[in-house]
This record gives C-alpha cells, sequence and structure tokens, in this order.
C-alpha cells in the first residue's frame, strides 16, 4: 500500500513539472463582405435605397443537433437568421433595412426621451415600403455519406464524408397593397470530411503497438444559411429588376436620357 501512496505522489510530482500546452488563441476578427455581395455592389445600386421592414426570419426547421445517444436542445441551425438577413439587406445597397426586431425597445427609447425633454417632439417613426418574409424551411443530414480506406498488416487509413444541406425561402411583400411581389428559395450544401490513419500491430507476444492520427472538417452551419440568404437576396433583387419593380440608377438615367 506505501509503495502505491508513493508512486502516486511521484507520479503527480512529475505532472506538475510538465509545462502546459499553449492554446492556440487567435483575436476576433470583423466578417468581411462575401464576393458575391461585393459584386452586387459594384454592378448596380438604385438611385435611392428602398426602405424595407423585418420582423422575423426564424428556423421553422425544428429540429436539433444530431447526437449519438445522447439527449441534444441545441438547435440545427441558428436562431440569428433575422440579424443575418437585415445586415445582408443593408450590405446590398438596395435597400434600407428599418428597425422592427427590437421595435419594443425603440419605442420605450424614446417614450424615455420624450418624458425627459417635456418640450421636444420626435418625428415619426419611418415607415417601410416593402416587408421582408421567410425563413429557414430545412436541414437535411446526411444526404450523402461515404469514405474511403485500406488496412494492411495491422496499418490502415480511411476518409469519410458527409453532406447535409439547407434550405431558405424569401418573399418580399407590398406594404400597401400586401401582395407578395416575389418569392425565392435558395440551398446551400454543408459539408464534412473526416481523415484518420492508424496502426493496430503486435510488436511480440504480449506487446501491441498502437497509433492513431487523423483530423476532422465541418463547414459552419450559420455560414451556410448566409450564403443561402446571401443568394436569395441577389436573385430577388434580379427578379425585381426584370418585372420593374426597382431599377438601377444607370437604368434610370438611361431612361430619363431615352
Amino acid at each position: 500500500m506505501r509503495v502505491v501512496f508513493f508512486a502516486l505522489i511521484t507520479l503527480l510530482q512529475g505532472c506538475s513539472l510538465l509545462s502546459k500546452p499553449d492554446l492556440n488563441i487567435t483575436p476576433a476578427s470583423i466578417n468581411q463582405t462575401s464576393t458575391l455581395m461585393h459584386t452586387m455592389q459594384q454592378t448596380s445600386k438604385p438611385k435611392v435605397a428602398i426602405p424595407v421592414s423585418v420582423y422575423i426570419f426564424r428556423d421553422q426547421t425544428g429540429q436539433y443537433k444530431p447526437q449519438g445517444n445522447v439527449s441534444s436542445f441545441s438547435t440545427a441551425v441558428t436562431q440569428g437568421a433575422t440579424s443575418m438577413l437585415t445586415q445582408i439587406l443593408l450590405e446590398s445597397g438596395w435597400f434600407a433595412p428599418l428597425e422592427r426586431e427590437g421595435l419594443q425597445n425603440l419605442l420605450t427609447e424614446r417614450k424615455i426621451y420624450a418624458s425627459a425633454k417635456q418640450a421636444t417632439e420626435l418625428p415619426p417613426l419611418k415607415d417601410a415600403r416593402l416587408l421582408f418574409e421567410g425563413g429557414i424551411i430545412s436541414y437535411e443530414t446526411n444526404l450523402t455519406t461515404g469514405g474511403l480506406g485500406a488496412e494492411y498488416f495491422g496499418v490502415g487509413a480511411s476518409e469519410l464524408y458527409r453532406e447535409d444541406q439547407v434550405t431558405i425561402y424569401l418573399r418580399a411583400v407590398d406594404v400597401h397593397t400586401g401582395q407578395v411581389l416575389l418569392s425565392v428559395s435558395s440551398n446551400k450544401k454543408v459539408f464534412s470530411q473526416e481523415l484518420r490513419a492508424g496502426l493496430f500491430r503486435y510488436v511480440s507476444l504480449n506487446r501491441l503497438a498502437e497509433a492513431e492520427a487523423g483530423y476532422s472538417t465541418n463547414e459552419p452551419v450559420q455560414y451556410c444559411v448566409k450564403q443561402a440568404i446571401e443568394t436569395a437576396v441577389v436573385e430577388l433583387i434580379k427578379q425585381g429588376q426584370q418585372r420593374g419593380f426597382w431599377r438601377a440608377e444607370a437604368q434610370e438615367n438611361l431612361s430619363d436620357a431615352g
């Protein structure tokens, strides 16, 4: 018993002498404008941005993250799609989003300001011309799965992959009439990949050598949702131009010259 106790003490002292591993801590960074949105900004813009409202662009899938043999209450897709859509509309240069998701907070602050400055009257809130509705309607997992591997004499390597898909719907509604002017659907594939290599071999009668290494790469679902929304917004802008709902500044100048 004493031998085991002293061995345990020696092991703990030896662990304390080991240096702590350096963590790969990276600073936070600002998300850059995507190539698709940058191209949209450079190609065409309206003379005046259209005021629009987005109340909610929610997750309508009702799905949770798949985890084997574990109950999970973490959702499969982001719950912040409303903020994503608002930023994308602003970045497009075509629309001027109005604050509607936090409307109650805005109204409360206006009341506080009005009560503090009784002689000052705030101007009315700006009204929107279009209302954007929709949501994330589908997140399908394991659409495609597969892999490739080989093993010989206890030495092997394998590669596995999985393909999921997220789908969103986006529609533009005329606030004056309630008519749905445009409706667009887009989807984005979500890829996951795993690469593993290992060694499992008896080097003698009672001695086993075992080693394993590998890594996995998972495409973030929130970025896939963002790309799907960007694609839908760009397509909605193009369809709106084709149907004459709005025009770019270059088109207006050409029409005036004609």
